[in-house]
């Protein structure tokens, strides 16, 4: 890694220190109203270099103002979008003539119709932001008309009113009272002929006599009146900012975007849409599921997305570097606050550093100093443990703010309550958090060693140690171009530390990832480090001393059981050594490590062992089928419906298992429907 380096025994003091000297003054802010905790709320101030973006988009916007267009800005979840979206409405806010108008549909999703919600949130802005427009008169009433028609219509499927040559249902003249402001207060009374000529009257109301009458002119129509609006406002550009469209339903995503196309062709309008193009491109598949033969439903989404998206902007991971200047800069700005000059220097310091971030390691102290002058000792700490757990965020979190705030938030949260419950000086923050990113992105590694740490008597895991030993002396692979993540992805690097015939079934799995190793290699390394503190601290996701102190030896078998698929069937024979009631006790600490995981949609760590626990414990075969009943169908892969062969095999059973395979043919999950229908193909075949 670049940047400073230190010893693996050296540093550790210095951060302990630290990490004890900034809880204390965070405590203290705290007490005074301040807070530690790092807040994920768009910015303006620019911390990511992402302004180069919102420059680039709004020089884009200046260029041809009289233009019609639609950018995207992309990125993944937590990537930035939103605060780009802030840079371009603080960047455009001197220019008189040009109006910004936010919108986001997540938070009117389940409420309000998307399309309707969008256009009418338009032109309600454009209003209230130009209050001379109510003096036009008739151009507002009449865009609002057009408003009210569009509700009415969508309401009804797209009928227009005059082409109602009979008496409506009392559904239909329900939703026009109440969509024309309460013609009438209650239309359960409307049940006269009297009461619905009324109704009618009023919805005819809406349209001058000429107008109109059917919804692709009515369309065209609100288009002419919307830009009659525009003029009259004295409004060279509107620039519409849509954000969190990846939050919402499926539905209500494409509802956005098809509002945003009655506006494509609409001179001095210009669209901006904040959103994961994957998460875009899954609700176009959801919303039009059947699609021709011809057309591949990841093709047509793309498709979909970029004819309506005319300029795309994709917001880059950060690399290392500017993980690790990220990282600095939360954690100063922490202590300083946002608003302080010292800190805006600092800013400016570290983005011309981020324009060549190949030719840097990070801020370093020096840097810093020079920057804060006197308010540098107040960030000495901050700086000290940004050293320190930098790297290994750089390695670990994808470049991703969100990710790293939110690591970083849990981090010194667990540290805090450490030290409030009196054994914080036994938490050292470099170790605590490389732990966590082999939680959260290597979760069954972190498993592994959690419940060989609570077992053994000095905290240690002796198979860790041997991975370390393994991985220090591998030749890490090169650097890319471009530094991206690590430990969550699969490493280039290959394996230089053959498994020896007498490491154990978890050291051998271990040393055959490449993922592992890369993370064996961060320093400091765990050896020889008392893990038990660490591992309290993170009982809120899991308390392996339970499990250790009720399970004891059998620990080591639901750790063998975990294994994959060919270690686990060599197991068999200890297995039938058990006693029924270790046998069932096995498979409830097993069942619930399947259950607590997430991912369905492949086959969960414990599925194997817990076919080759059940074979050799056939009294087992009712609980395994209360496990398959309890998997979520909807989000499972083809895993329960197959390999039960010589496993489930008493009638009662089988049975049982055959009513699961009738449910799991309807089922929502294509893979677990398909492999469930031929299953049950065989079975009648076989008859």
């Amino acid at each position: 890694m670049s940047g400073r380096t230190y010893g693996e025994t050296s540093f550790l003091p210095a951060v302990l220190r630290a990490g004890l000297h900034y809880y204390n003054r965070c405590e203290s802010r705290e007490e005074n109203g301040g807070g530690m905790i790092l807040t994920d709320n768009e910015t303006k101030v620019d911390l990511l270099n992402n302004e180069a973006i919102a420059k680039t988009i709004i020089e884009l916007l200046r260029e041809k103002p009289e233009r019609a267009v639609t950018i995207g800005v992309h990125g993944d979840w937590g990537a930035g979008k939103s605060s780009i979206l802030e840079m371009i409405e603080n960047g455009l806010s001197s220019d008189e003539d040009v109006l910004c108008i936010k919108f986001n549909g997540w938070r009117f999703q389940g409420f309000e119709d998307a399309k309707i919600a969008l256009i009418e949130g338009i032109v309600t802005g454009l209003i209230e932001k130009r209050p001379l427009l109510t003096q036009a008169g008739m151009a507002a009433k009449d865009i609002f008309r057009r408003i009210d028609w569009l509700k009415i219509a969508r309401h009804g499927g797209g009928l227009a009113f005059t082409a109602f040559t009979g008496i409506p249902t009392a559904d239909q003249v329900g939703a026009v009272v109440g969509t024309l402001k309460g013609i009438f207060a209650d239309p359960s009374k409307l049940a006269t002929q009297e009461n619905y000529d009324k109704a009618i009257d009023g919805v005819q109301g809406l349209l001058k006599p000429g107008e109109s009458k059917n919804v692709p002119e009515e369309i065209e129509a609100f288009r002419k009146a919307f830009d009659d609006l525009l003029k009259q406002a004295g409004v060279k550009q509107l620039i519409v900012l849509i954000d969190d469209l990846d939050r919402c339903l499926p539905d209500t995503a494409i509802e956005t975007l098809e509002a945003v196309r009655l506006f494509v062709f609409t001179a001095r309008t210009a669209f901006i849409v904040a959103a994961d193009e994957a998460m875009i491109e899954y609700s176009v598949r959801k919303h039009f599921p059947e699609l021709p033969d011809t057309t591949g439903p990841r093709d047509y989404a793309r498709n979909y997305l970029e004819k309506l998206i005319q300029i795309p902007f994709r917001i880059p991971a950060l690399g290392e570097t500017e993980t690790r200047i990220y990282v600095t800069l939360l954690l100063i700005g922490a202590e300083l606050g946002e608003d302080d000059p010292a800190y805006s220097a600092l800013i400016t310091v570290a983005r011309e550093l981020l324009k060549r971030p190949w030719q840097t390691a990070g801020l370093d102290a020096q840097t810093v100093k020079t920057a804060l002058g006197d308010k540098a000792g107040q960030v000495q700490n901050a700086l000290t443990l940004s050293d320190q757990i930098g790297p290994i965020l750089a390695s670990g979190t994808q470049g991703n703010p969100r990710q790293i705030k939110r690591f970083l938030n849990t981090l010194l949260l667990r540290h805090q309550t450490a030290l409030a419950r009196g054994f914080g000086d036994e938490v050292k923050l470099p170790v605590l958090a490389k732990l966590m990113l082999a939680e959260r992105f290597l979760s069954r590694l972190f498993d592994q060693i959690a419940s060989a740490a609570a077992r053994d008597p000095d905290g240690r895991c002796v198979d860790l140690a041997a991975l370390e030993a393994a991985a220090s002396e591998e030749k890490p692979a090169p650097k890319a171009k471009r530094a991206g993540p690590k430990i969550s992805s699969t490493d280039d690097t290959k394996p230089t530390a053959v498994p020896d015939s007498e490491d154990s079934a978890i050291l051998t799995e271990w040393k055959a990832a490449d993922a592992i190793r890369a993370w064996a290699r961060l320093t400091p390394a765990l050896a020889e480090v008392d893990l038990r503190p660490y591992l309290f601290v993170t009982k809120d996701r899991k308390d392996y001393f339970g499990a250790a102190s009720v399970l004891g030896r059998l620990a080591a078998v639901v750790e063998k059981l975990l294994g994959p698929k060919l270690a686990v069937q060599a197991f068999e024979g200890d297995l039938k050594q058990l006693v029924p009631a270790e046998a069932a006790q096995v498979f409830e600490e097993l069942r619930g490590r399947v259950m607590g995981g997430d991912a369905f949609d492949t086959t969960p760590p414990g599925i194997d062992g817990l076919a080759v626990l059940v074979r050799a414990h056939p009294t087992l075969q009712a609980n395994l089928l209360d496990l398959l009943e309890a998997v979520p169908a909807d989000r499972c892969g083809p895993w329960p419906a197959s390999g039960w062969e010589g496993i489930i095999k008493d009638s009662d059973a089988v049975a049982r298992f055959e009513k699961l395979l009738q449910g799991w043919s309807t089922s929502q999950s294509s893979f677990l429907k398909t492999t469930a229908s031929a299953a049950l193909r065989t079975r009648k075949g076989g008859r």
